[in-house]
């Protein structure tokens, strides 16, 4: 079967309202290089102030980031150890170039040196930034995460691309399982499952839906006949530069293959709808993303009955210049339909690729000129979901950051407009094994904070691994603060030890 696990392109994009809502600094020069993220969390290049100290005269409702014994009070030594070891070692570059040499050099050949790599990679980075070999594992590490920390899991299957119908089954049936790993657990103890459409329906006819709705987008008279009830997935600012010329209409195959991979998100929505799982569903790239789009929001208005809290969730990328506008008329089309809709919020990946694309087309990139404006826009779409999670719309949201500023800023403007911080509305999420300085920050404030958290065996892993390993080398602010605080706390147990 062709199933691609957690794919080894470490490549990956930032913002602006335009019509809707015109938010930000105005757009400036080319942008920075920007961090690779597999969930597109944070990227956060440059550096931050110094680590924060609560004044006397400052706000309670900012997030405390000062105290590390405090933060990491939850921890064991051990761990704590191990988890500054591990994110120092993926900070120094020439290591990070090792190891990505070692993985696909011909020592991965021969059984004896695989062994030993293997074996060194799960006691370290895979048990750092993995849940474990399979859904059964991964449910048990969630519980043990809240246990010890009161953090929720995100459980995730780690697959990421399909190419055919049988590994788009085999997939599908891996999701059903992390479903119901998930519904073993105490309610208290996870947030959701997540899912990638790529993994259910082949790249190959992601391709061509996007292309297909793009073409409707731009002309008025052309019709889809299988199209289901959907949102908008399209602003006026989006880029359609992927598709210039009238694509050919769906064969008679693709429209099987099509409806097959609908049946196989509708079987899993519905399994979450039974379970009262909550189903993230993870974005791409903009060559896909349209067909994501399309696939999320026509589940979604199947699926989100309830009025007072949604099941299916999509995911917006800031760090796109037609990011809001595209949410603006989500919201307000699901508003008129009378659907609860969930979001989960990121800033974005896949920036060089997306830049090389337009390139090679000759026009400009998706993405913000700068990561100042892709902060804008995050921070902007924020307050827009977290406005309307607070009004009693049945919205759902899921801030996905490593940025401790937009934590600081969500925390006051959840004070602001009064939000039930424990109602499960609005809550954060971080990746497993980064950011946990913010994590308890934001827990010690009162949110519902979770984990994304990745299983499947090492070997599949490996990408993945490597991927953290690049990222957490660029998080110049968020990786340096928490291997400091890190280390202040090390410090502070062994003197008081030796006391």
């Amino acid at each position: 079967m062709a199933t691609r696990l957690l794919r080894t392109n470490f490549i990956r994009r930032p913002y602006r309202f335009s019509a809707l809502k015109p938010v930000g600094p105005p757009t400036v020069t080319a942008s920075t290089a920007v961090v690779p993220d597999i969930l597109s969390f944070g990227q956060q290049q440059e550096p931050e102030p110094p680590l924060h100290h609560t004044k006397p005269n400052e706000s309670h409702h900012d997030i405390d980031l000062s105290d590390q014994a405090r933060l990491f009070s939850s921890m064991p030594t051990y761990d704590l150890l191990r988890s500054t070891a591990v994110l120092h070692a993926a900070a120094i570059g020439p290591m990070v170039d090792v190891g990505t040499w070692v993985m696909s050099s011909k020592l991965m050949d021969t059984a004896l040196t695989r062994g030993m790599v293997l074996g060194l990679v799960k006691s370290t980075f895979y048990d750092h930034f993995c849940a474990g070999e399979d859904a059964a594992a991964a449910a048990e590490r969630v519980r043990s995460v809240y246990e010890a920390t009161g953090l929720k899991g995100m459980l995730v299957y780690g697959v990421e691309h399909a190419d055919d119908a049988a590994s788009c089954d085999d997939n599908m049936q891996h999701f059903l399982r992390t479903i119901e790993a998930a519904k073993s657990l105490p309610t208290s103890h996870f947030s959701s499952v997540v899912v990638k459409i790529t993994a259910i329906c082949p790249i190959s006819l992601l391709k061509r839906v996007s292309d297909l709705l793009r073409w409707e987008y731009k002309s008025q008279n052309f019709k889809l006949s299988w199209k289901l009830k959907s949102f908008p997935v399209f602003s006026d600012s989006s880029p359609l530069y992927h598709t210039n010329s009238e694509p050919e209409p769906l064969t008679a195959e693709e429209e099987r293959e099509l409806e097959a991979a609908h049946v196989r998100i509708q079987e899993i929505c519905r399994t979450c709808q039974e379970s009262n799982v909550p189903l993230l569903v993870d974005a791409e790239d903009t060559i896909l993303q349209p067909a994501i789009d399309y696939m999320a929001y026509s589940s979604a208005i199947m699926f989100n009955t309830d009025k007072d809290r949604p099941i299916v969730y999509n995911t917006i990328q800031a760090y796109l210049r037609d990011a809001g506008e595209r949410l603006h008329l989500a919201v307000q089309e699901a508003e008129k339909e009378g659907v609860p809709m969930g979001f989960k919020l990121v800033r974005g990946a896949y920036m060089s690729s997306e830049a090389k694309l337009a390139d090679s087309l000759g026009h400009k990139s998706p993405v913000h000129d700068t990561l100042q404006n892709t902060h804008a826009c995050y921070n902007d779409c924020m307050t827009f979901l977290m406005e309307k999670a607070s009004n009693g719309s049945g919205f759902g949201v899921v801030l996905a950051t490593h940025n401790a500023e937009s934590g600081g800023l969500a925390s006051r403007k959840a004070s602001e407009l009064n939000i039930d911080k424990k109602n499960g509305k609005i809550e954060f999420a971080q990746l497993y094994g980064m950011s946990d300085a913010l994590s308890f920050g934001l827990k010690r404030a009162g949110f519902n904070v979770s984990k994304y958290m990745p299983y499947g065996p090492v070997e599949t892993a490996i990408p993945y691994l490597l991927r953290r390993a690049y990222e957490n080398r660029g998080m110049m602010a968020t990786g340096a603060n928490d291997r400091q605080l890190m280390r202040m706390e090390l410090k502070r147990r062994l003197i008081a030890g030796i006391a």
